[in-house]
């Protein structure tokens, strides 16, 4: 036996496999995790299958790096995506108002069937979302970046008055959680997905918040101070979701009021400086523009 190609083969697998093992892994966990128990022979085969598709993923890493490079750099669609801002902020403000719009009417279906001020409150906010993302739509479809700029101004301003109005949803999802002591029971790993998702989201909503300010496009900066107040709605509904979750009966109600609440004091504080922000700035620079033509 050829032990060197055995282990290279153990290594290196087809790709094809290193795919299927993947959902196969995923499956096996979450069954041993929540149904069997971590201590029965399927949750000890899943975590060799795991570590197993693990490491031979991290093993094709500089592979990976290598063909996306060259993909990047010869493919004429992805040569297009990389060089084409106004297609990227096209790109991901369609598939957000798709998501915000289905994702706002879903939650005031709960709403109307359960009756509750939260997903009333939560539909309403994502909603409004939404609907600022298709008036921000309506523009980038129409105009590249900077064509209209007193336009843009004055787009950017509307969605930091509408930030404030905004609020005021916020506001009575904290109420909500707080007074009535209302939170949402899920399963240990969807709360871990939700923390994935949620973190994930935060991060990329920052980081684009500061890198398509270079472009000095009031319309991409606006849509981008969406995504990050959807993230901050994200982080306070996640914060609920953990301290049920992972409660261990150590910490009193009293106590989890008061981390809940200042939490939501931060992000509505947050959302607020943001709409501030981007009113006055964009009312400074309005100005600056009428002043120059006269």
């Amino acid at each position: 036996m050829d032990w060197k190609k055995l282990g290279k083969a153990l290594l290196y697998p087809h790709i094809a496999i290193m795919i299927i093992l993947i959902p196969i892994a995923t499956a096996l966990l979450v069954v041993s995790m929540a149904f069997i128990g971590q201590d029965t022979p399927i949750a000890i085969v899943s975590y060799v299958i795991s570590a197993y598709t693990l490491t031979i993923w991290c093993f094709k890493i500089p592979y990976l790096i290598k063909f996306f490079k060259t993909f990047r750099a010869e493919n004429k669609y992805a040569l297009k995506w990389q060089n084409d801002t106004r297609l990227r902020v096209n790109v991901s403000l369609y598939g957000s108002l798709i998501w915000n719009t289905l994702y706002g009417i879903f939650q005031l279906g709960l709403s109307f069937h359960h009756k509750t001020f939260w997903f009333y409150s939560l539909g309403t906010y994502y909603i409004c979302l939404a609907v600022m993302r298709f008036f921000l739509v309506r523009h980038t479809r129409k105009y590249a970046p900077g064509e209209k700029m007193k336009t843009e101004l004055i787009k950017y301003r509307a969605c930091g008055w509408i930030f404030l109005v905004m609020n005021l949803m916020l506001t009575l999802i904290v109420f909500f959680m707080l007074y009535w002591n209302r939170t949402f029971t899920h399963h240990m790993i969807t709360a871990i997905a939700m923390a994935a998702y949620t973190f994930t989201a935060f991060t990329t909503a920052v980081v684009n918040m500061v890198k398509y300010k270079k472009y000095n496009s009031p319309i991409f900066s606006a849509s981008k101070a969406i995504s990050f107040a959807a993230a901050c709605v994200s982080m306070l509904t996640l914060t609920s979701t953990m301290l049920t979750a992972f409660s261990d009966k150590t910490m009193d109600a009293l106590t989890q009021k008061i981390l809940l609440g200042c939490v939501g004091v931060a992000v509505s504080g947050t959302v607020v400086t943001m709409a501030i922000y981007m009113i006055v700035q964009s009312t400074k620079k309005i100005k600056l523009l009428n002043a120059a033509k006269e």
